[in-house]
């Protein structure tokens, strides 16, 4: 699995030169975009099956700051997944590979009539790849 690289771009710093807390959280659909696409399952698969996934909850630590033109990486785990309920875990380090924050996302998944999905059950070949990413430790 790649990691996610994202080059801070100048809008998205403020007037102390120092990148706006709001762009990490870009940053992580960002970079769960690009997870989904690399395990076969990205939002365009997903949609064209009917399915969608909201975003429910959102956490995060901000650790340290990036400015202009610091390359960030960003990785994506599995943190839960009960097949209805995905908590996605996001580490983003910066230059000299420097943690500068830490997130959770939320997702559930419905039909396009806003209905829960049962992925097991609805999705299974999605289902099956979700939980080969459920990490054994928190």
């Amino acid at each position: 699995m790649e990691l996610y690289k994202h080059i801070v771009q100048y809008y998205e710093t403020d007037r102390m030169g120092v990148t706006h807390h709001s762009n990490y959280i870009r940053w992580m659909e960002e970079a769960r975009v690009d997870f989904l696409r690399q395990i076969g399952w990205g939002y365009d698969k997903l949609e064209a099956a009917g399915v969608l996934s909201p975003v429910t909850a959102v956490e995060c630590r901000y650790r340290a700051s990036t400015t202009f033109s610091d390359e960030v990486t960003v990785r994506v785990t599995v943190r839960e997944f009960n097949g209805v309920v995905l908590k996605l875990q996001y580490r983003m380090t910066g230059p000299e590979g420097r943690t500068v924050f830490e997130g959770v996302s939320e997702h559930c998944f419905l039909n396009d009539k806003g209905r829960i999905v049962r992925l097991k059950k609805e999705q299974p070949e999605f289902y099956e790849v979700l939980m080969s990413f459920v990490r054994e430790e928190p």
